[in-house]
């Protein structure tokens, strides 16, 4: 594996058990933050021994708190004194963060230094594996980042006409709470989108269709920022010619959705593709703004590359991309393998892939011509053996699951080997799978880690998979979403 790694590391700091050094005079209620939880919750245990989730505490602090729901194991509590404050801590860049009331929620950890933030997204990737599948990667890879701020390439945000302020709210939602922060900025989205954020307010309070456009979707491209107006209502003729002087002003694409996403439609046709591009392989992906497509462009082009240095694919090989989608690695594969096959349980994502594999082949015309690909469209969630084994034999698989993950996909392959070794119980092999293989290698990419586990602990105790290297991805710094990605090797491979 060409990959760089590095050994499992001792527990970080943001995450690990600290010594218990209590300083003088303290309150009798202080408590101790023993360690941090995957929502940015501190952890500490109370005079009575139970574990009490406390909002805004960094793992280190000596702190004070008010309990808030109890129950018969844990409690929560809100944050009221911190005596003592973590090295950890850092100033929030975005004014709309924080434990006030009206905070947005759309951040938890902004509070939390970068480094240990990392840190804490790795450890919780790391408990995952064992807690719940009894895995330990052999190695782990060194973790995927990149810019802090900035990074948000698509958000939905929520509107809404407030008649008693007789203001228009454009933003993330606050923090536990089903009504929208009134703000003017997100340090999270695109510098140009943010300043938008003031100005699409406006237009929204100037429009007739006010009370009833409930969303504005965002999608950026490398080049066109897209914009979908959910609407409820059919818009005027004046509502219509608004968003075309604001996406002039602006330099916008405006779409509009008046019904379920398969109804969202140019406010005028024409105009630049939106797209993002993998330079690494020459790829170009046009996509539509309620396409699915990774947050985060520049990490995402980094997780393609190191997917693919990962599985390690040779000219002569087959590989199989489970959950392609668009062909966010399909494509890149192709650059690589002898033939690829793209799975993905949306008849209309395989064909909007087909189309993005004519669309990068036609534009290499004068190069190497992509591998022989085909995309079909399969219920993902309900493989069997026969079904899997009715798609050929690969060499290698990437897996890339959404936050359900792979597991009927992997209980599949996991059944296959049980029946092959004679295990007590396994299902009778299905005919297509007589003389079938399974892939050499399988590189997994996850949004959850809980599934990840799950999964992981499939092929490992029962599957024949060794995990021979794990690491984090922060494909969205600041929030507590993990992101990873695993590899497997076939024992005896």
């Amino acid at each position: 594996m060409s990959e760089p790694v590095t050994p499992i590391p001792a527990p970080s700091p943001a995450s690990a058990v600290v010594p218990e050094i209590r300083p003088p005079h303290l309150p009798d209620d202080a408590l101790r933050i023993l360690s941090m939880d995957l929502d940015a919750q501190g952890v500490a245990r109370n005079a009575d021994g139970k574990v009490v989730f406390i909002d805004g505490a960094l793992p280190g602090e000596w702190v004070s708190a008010t309990t808030t729901r109890r129950k018969n194991n844990w409690e929560q509590a809100g944050l009221t004194a911190i005596h003592r404050e973590s090295s950890l801590r850092v100033r929030p860049q975005c004014p709309h963060f924080g434990l006030h009331t009206g905070a947005c929620g759309g951040c938890k950890m902004q509070h939390l230094d970068m480094g240990a933030q990392v840190a804490v997204k790795q450890r919780v990737l790391e408990d995952n594996l064992w807690h719940l599948g009894k895995v330990r990667p052999q190695m782990v890879l060194r973790p995927i980042a990149g810019p802090d701020w900035g990074y948000r390439y698509r958000a939905r945000l929520a509107v809404r006409h407030v008649i008693k302020k007789g203001v228009v709210l454009v933003g993330f939602h606050e923090r536990k709470s089903r009504y929208i922060a009134d703000m003017d900025s997100c340090a999270i989205l695109p510098p140009h989108v943010s300043s938008m954020l003031v100005p699409l307010r406006g237009l929204i309070a100037s429009m007739d269709a006010r009370d009833t456009c409930p969303q504005i979707e965002l999608a950026c491209g490398d080049t066109v920022t897209a914009l979908v107006l959910r609407h409820l209502q059919p818009l005027s003729d004046g509502d219509r010619d608004k968003l075309r002087d604001f996406a002039r002003a602006h330099g916008v694409q405006w779409w509009l959705q008046p019904k379920g996403p398969d109804t969202v439609h140019l406010l005028d046709e024409g105009g630049e593709v939106l797209a993002y591009a993998l330079p690494e392989f020459g790829i170009t992906m046009p996509f539509r703004p309620t396409d699915f497509t990774q947050v985060n462009p520049q990490i995402n082009r980094v997780l393609v590359g190191r997917a693919l240095r990962l599985l390690d694919v040779q000219p002569h090989e087959r590989v199989i991309d489970w959950f392609c989608g668009l062909g966010n690695f399909t494509l890149p594969l192709a650059t690589q393998a002898r033939q690829v096959l793209g799975v993905e349980g949306s008849e209309t994502l395989v064909a909007r892939a087909r189309a993005n594999y004519g669309h990068n082949q036609g534009l290499r015309a004068a190069g190497a011509a992509l591998a022989s690909t085909e995309f079909v469209a399969r219920n993902l969630f309900e493989m069997t053996p026969g079904l899997l084994t009715a798609d050929g034999v690969a060499d290698k698989w990437l897996v890339d699951p959404p936050r359900e993950g792979a597991f009927a996909l992997v209980k599949a392959l996991a059944d296959i080997h049980q029946a092959r070794i004679g295990a007590e119980g396994a299902p009778p092999l299905p005919e297509s799978a007589q003389e079938w293989t399974a892939p050499r290698r399988i590189v997994y990419v996850s949004c959850n880690p809980a599934t990840l586990a799950r999964d992981a602990g499939l092929l490992v105790h029962q599957a024949g998979y060794r995990c021979t290297a794990a690491g984090m991805v922060n494909m969205f710094p600041h929030t507590a979403h993990v992101e990873s990605i695993a590899v497997f090797e076939r024992e005896g491979a």
